[in-house]
This record gives structure tokens, sequence and C-alpha cells, in this order.
């Protein structure tokens, strides 16, 4: 079967994780996943309609929307499926086998999701959680979802989508850069991520040159850190590389909360680590296709918290690159 790869990464034990579209013809692999995930929970009143799934209601799911499905070495390991109605969507059964939890496989699949779903125009983005598991919600908030709505111990939890900026270049990364450089204030926090080459830094130097700090913006690598003070009044940039940082306790020795109130602060690398360092922050998620003489970008930017609840409409309002 041919399928269409949306991401692949090894996990921390060395095993290869693919995530890739989900085929009717998995549907059997993915009510066992479903079932197996859910039927490891502890029990709760009314039982969630996940334990009734099977292979013909999800091939019915799959052909109202899409699924991705993760494989760690070619074993269904987890799954998303998705509902569109126009520029909304639904989230559902997120699963991950119990023998491969607690290796991100969860946190992979949903940010290809919401990738995809912003590509498609999509807009909005809801899900269903249950207040008996606090663990999950706290997951879920961690990922940029807030409570809606509740009935009784159902929660509608709910989030803006990426803005996806197709950039067809280097300088249009930049560009972009001095865009978000015209929005940002005091204590923001962004942190960007990429893989090696997909043009992290090329955003940080677009951001540096709209902020007009002083100083080359370069890659922070070896020294982890830089003070880019500004020419006029604006607040420094604080540039952070944490592509050799192990831990989020790692990266609280760089003691930035010193500095984090008068100036702006980029992370490189710091997905996974830099979250509880503001919960309202940036993230640019920059993605390349597979023809490295392709410098086409596709660039994701998720406003999470209150301080960034308008991003879609200020950057309409001032960037001239292709916009999703």
């Amino acid at each position: 079967m041919q399928r269409t790869v949306l991401g692949t990464s090894v996990l921390d034990d060395g095993r290869k994780l693919e995530l890739v579209f989900a085929e009717p013809g998995d549907a059997e692999a993915i009510a066992e996943v479903i079932l197996d995930a859910f039927g490891h929970r502890p029990p709760v009143e009314p039982p969630p309609p996940a334990l009734t799934e099977n292979p013909q209601s999800v091939r019915a799911a799959l052909a109202a929307g899409f699924g991705v499905l993760a494989l760690v070495e070619d074993e269904p390991a987890g799954v998303v499926i998705v509902s569109i109605s126009g520029v909304e969507a639904g989230v559902h059964r997120v699963s991950v086998r119990p023998s491969f939890q607690r290796h991100g496989i969860a946190s992979a699949m949903v940010t290809v999701v919401l990738e995809a779903l912003s590509l498609r125009l999509v807009q909005r983005v809801e899900l269903a959680a249950r207040a008996e598991f606090p663990e999950v919600l706290s997951w879920w908030h961690r990922h940029g979802f807030r409570q809606v709505a509740r009935a009784g111990t159902s929660l509608r939890l709910s989030q803006e989508l990426p803005v996806c900026v197709i950039a067809a270049s280097a300088g249009d990364t930049k560009q972009l850069g001095r865009r978000v450089a015209q929005l940002v204030r005091p204590a923001d926090l962004i942190i960007a991520s990429g893989e090696l080459g997909a043009g992290k830094t090329t955003f940080a130097q677009g951001l540096g040159d709209g902020m007009g700090v002083t100083g080359a913006v370069i890659s922070p690598t070896f020294v982890l850190s830089r003070v880019h003070p500004c020419h006029a009044q604006g607040p420094a940039l604080v540039h952070v590389d944490a592509y050799r940082l192990a831990s989020a306790a790692e990266l609280e020795d760089l003691d930035l909360d010193a500095s984090a109130a008068e100036s702006v602060t980029l992370i490189e690398w710091g997905k996974g680590m830099a979250e509880g360092l503001s919960t309202d922050r940036l993230e640019i998620d920059i993605r390349r296709g597979m023809d490295p003489a392709d410098e086409t970008r596709w660039i994701f930017l998720t406003g999470i918290g209150p301080r960034w609840a308008n991003l879609r409409a200020d950057l309409a309002a001032g960037t001239e690159l292709s916009q999703q």
C-alpha cells in the first residue's frame, strides 16, 4: 500500500515512528488500537462511546473526514480520527496503545493533525474530554486547548488552528519574521521548531531585523543564548538554542526569567521543554518538502493564550506572504 507520509521521527528508545494518513484498509487495526487504549482507562459512567468502535464505524468516520495513523516499526501504535464541517473540525478517538505510551506519539499525531487541518483552511478545532481524567485535561491544556462548555462530566475543549504561511524562499521566511516583529512586545515567548535546516534561525534573523536589535542574529548553538539589545526603545531579543539541552531543568539553568519581563525570548528547539516558561506564547513550526533544492517552507504559527488570541487577524493585516 502506497501511503501518504506526514512525518517521521525516532523515538527515545531508537524505534522509527511514521505518521501517515489512514486508509479504509486500516479500519480493523484502528479499531483495535482504540479499544486497547480506551479499554485500559479507569472505568467511568457512562462508558465512553469509543468502546463500541468496530471496523465498520471506523470506515464510516474516515469517509466523513480523515485519520492519522502512527506506525512504530510498521506496527499500528496510535490513531486520531478527524471530522470536518466548513471551517471547523472535530478531533476524536485520540488513542495510543498502552505498550507505546509515554514516547510522545500522541503529541506527534495531534501536531500533524492540526497542521493538516490548517492546510485545509480550517480555523477552529474542538474535542470532547471527561472531567474524571484531570491528567488528560491537563495534557490538552498544554497543547493549547481551552474549555468552552460543560455538560455534566463531559467537557468541550477548543483551539484556534495554526496560521499557515507559505514561504517560497529564505527571504520570505525573513519577511515573516519582520512581520511578527511588528506584533511582539516585552515578555513575549516564541518557541521555534523544525528539523535541521528548516529555517528557524532565518526566521530569527528577520525577527531581529524587524525589532531593530544589535548584533548578528546567528544560531547560538554553542553559547546556548545571546542577548541582542534594541537600537531604540524597544525590547531586547533573547535568542536561545535548546538543541543541546536534554530537559526543561537544563533550560531553567539558563535563568531566562531574569530577562523575560523586559525582553522578547525566542527559543529554537524548545518544543517539549520551554512551554512551562509562559502560559501565553507563540509557537512556530517550520516544515520543508522532501526535495533539498526546493526552498519552499510551510510555516505554522500557533498562538497560545489570550495574548495571541487575535494572531490570525493581526498577521492578515500586514503580511504580503501567501497565507492559508
